[in-house]
């Protein structure tokens, strides 16, 4: 093993033989290291720095195997890094040069190979107690960067590598899985994970008629003004209760003081035909849109029709979700409330205003480990809203379709308000999606029908869809879900980094996307408006958690009847939008 220290920068990086080229490629492993084994170590004193010689052994094997190399380097020379190194640096300063070699490994006694074992334990021991007393010492001091040459990240017992037999990967894998986020909480039996996202957004509007005005603001003459800000800013944990429970709360904090929840829901899994059946607050299942995270939608916001039909998409209720053997086919259905409740925690109402939701899907291609892949599923909900609902905040009646211009704006641009006499209403979607390779094609129809009660009107009908294409520019593709039916986490071929010596970069993946989007929600007495938008993207994967998005609207709005503070009439107008979104998700 190598071990190298200069002065470029605070973190430890691994390369390790078998992965030399993924740090060419841009995928550097990070983390710091434990040595055990039989060592020899060597020094020499340089202007910038020292370099390390380390060899490790299994205590299996005969001949001294250097399997792997590291590289450390940090900036600037706290106490507590004085501390964990203080061996390593007496022996630079002094000017000295310290062999230490065991004899092969064929030659040792049984109990020589048990001492080399406890000294190797009691080097990593020592070596965790440095990195405690490090964080302690540095726990009043806020740095600018998280990151640490103290801190250790990866620990290799001098097991890992080809020529041991246990390939670096496999090992690397073990660790993250005893890493991998999760904690233990308050029961022995139940595990926790912590998970959360963070979107910055920034809205521009540089063009818009007098009716967009209207709509927007109030007043013709008064343009929507830009916003930037945190559109999610999510924390929450998920786990396993034993012998087959789990759970979900997330917080919602990007409205400030207005926080909210999102999903909040006890389940039970292996339920004989039920498979899962989770109880509280979770997604509706109408609209691949809305099913598809915001963590890996392609657009900033989703589509006229999908937020409109299926606004913020959760709601209070109990729902069973399959899956068949062989991943074709997945399915959900249950049984809802329509009232929004992740700001008010309850439903108050004598009448219950429940629902009947599901929806069918089925993965009828799959080829070449997923990259190529094809989808179509059907979803749809009859509901029962109060149509004669006081509409006092309280008791309302749910009975109202409504979206904002696919971006980020004060009110919703169609707006059908509260459909008076409301009785009954279904909705039917369909949805297709196909993939090959770097090409994304996908499409999605919904159309409500609304019953109203005698003397308030004829049956409403409104509806909507749109329709996208999205092509990576890179050597990449999109990645699908057979057991949910949705979009899937996409793990760029390489990542986005620029190497310390600047001889080296990554820059992730890059993907354009094109949307046309309509809605129709003007019918008999009720003028919602009519919504039509094509929007131009670029997707910026830096990783698989983490990317930058940019959209460019260009849009308009049509049957709306809006009166501004002037006393003018308008019925909508025309609008572009610019957007950018900055996100990481864990």
């Amino acid at each position: 093993m190598l071990l190298a220290l200069n002065t470029a920068e605070t973190e430890w990086k691994y390369v390790g033989k078998r992965l030399d080229s993924r740090l060419l490629a841009g995928r550097p492993k990070t983390g710091t290291i434990t040595i055990t084994g039989t060592i020899r170590l060597t020094g020499t004193i340089h202007t910038t720095g020292f370099t390390c010689v380390l060899h490790a052994t299994d205590k299996t094997r005969e001949a001294l195997a250097p399997f792997a190399f590291f590289r450390i380097t940090w900036l600037g020379m706290t106490q507590a890094n004085c501390r964990q190194f203080i061996t390593t640096l007496t022996l630079l300063w002094c000017g000295m040069t310290c062999t230490a070699l065991a004899q092969d490994a064929v030659s040792l006694t049984a109990l020589e190979q048990l001492q080399q074992q406890v000294n190797a334990q009691e080097v990593e021991l020592a070596t965790l107690r440095q990195i405690l007393d490090g964080r302690e010492s540095a726990g009043g001091q806020r740095q600018s960067s998280s990151r640490t040459a103290s801190e250790i990240r990866l620990v290799t017992d001098g097991r890992a590598g080809d020529d041991d037999g246990i390939r670096v990967e496999d090992a690397l894998a073990a660790f993250r899985e005893q890493l991998d986020g999760t904690v233990k909480s308050g029961t022995s039996a139940s595990q926790m994970k912590i998970v959360g996202r963070v979107h910055v957004d920034y809205w521009g509007y540089p063009g818009s008629t007098a009716g967009i005005n209207a709509i927007e603001t109030g007043d013709s003459t008064i343009t929507p003004q830009d916003r930037a800000g945190f559109r999610r800013m999510r924390f929450g944990v998920r786990g396993n209760v034993a012998p087959n429970m789990e759970y979900r709360i997330e917080a919602e904090f990007a409205g400030g003081n207005n926080s909210e929840f999102r999903d909040a829901w006890l389940g039970f899994h292996d339920m004989s035909f039920l498979q899962t059946v989770l109880i509280g607050n979770q997604k509706r299942p109408y609209g691949l849109a809305h099913l598809n995270s915001s963590r890996f939608s392609l657009f900033i916001e989703r589509a006229f029709v999908i937020e409109s039909f299926n606004q913020d998409a959760r709601r209070l209720g109990i729902a069973s979700y399959g899956i068949s053997d062989d991943l074709k086919w997945n399915w959900r259905y249950g049984v809802y409330n329509q009232r929004l409740i992740q700001d008010e925690g309850q439903h108050i109402n004598d009448h219950l205003q429940a629902e009947i939701a599901g929806r069918v899907a089925n993965t009828y291609l799959w080829e070449d480990d997923g990259r190529d892949h094809a989808h179509w599923a059907i979803n749809g909900t009859i509901a029962h809203p109060d149509g004669s609902a006081p509409n006092d905040g309280l008791r309302d009646n749910e009975a109202r379709f409504r979206h904002r211009p696919e971006a980020r704006s004060v009110n919703r641009w169609l707006d059908t308000g509260r459909i008076d006499g409301a009785d009954w209403y279904r909705v039917l979607g369909f949805e297709s999606l196909v993939n090959f390779g770097p090409l994304q094609l996908c499409g999605e129809y919904q159309g409500l029908w609304l019953n109203r009660d005698a003397g308030f009107g004829d049956n409403v009908h409104l509806m909507g869809g749109y329709a996208y294409a999205a092509y990576f520019l890179t050597d990449d593709h999109m990645v699908w879900s057979r057991r949910a039916g949705t979009l899937g986490r996409m793990t760029p071929n390489e990542n986005f980094f620029l190497a310390p010596d600047g001889e080296a970069g990554g820059w992730g993946a890059w993907q354009v996307v094109l949307r046309w989007s309509y809605a129709d929600f003007s019918d008999q007495d009720v003028l919602g408006g009519v919504g039509e938008a094509l929007t131009v993207g670029i997707n910026w994967y830096w990783n698989s958690n983490a990317r930058m998005q940019f959209n460019y609207i260009d849009g308009r709005i049509a049957d709306r009847s809006v009166n501004d503070s002037n006393g003018l009439t308008f019925t909508g107008g025309d609008y572009q939008i610019i957007g950018a979104r900055f996100m990481i998700d864990f």
